[in-house]
């Protein structure tokens, strides 16, 4: 019995059954938004 739950073990882990599948790159972008602008960080002042 406890060599059968350990096969059963191994197999799960060599199928890469550890967690949910992760998402396609294509599936993380909606289609038709884009995204466009300026940045910055810094400081200014005087001395």
């Amino acid at each position: 019995m406890r060599g059968a739950a350990l096969l059963a073990a191994l197999l799960l882990a060599a199928c890469g059954a550890d967690g949910p599948p992760e998402p396609r790159p294509d599936a993380i972008r909606p289609a038709g938004i884009e995204v466009s602008g300026t940045a910055s960080i810094g400081v200014s002042g005087t001395f």
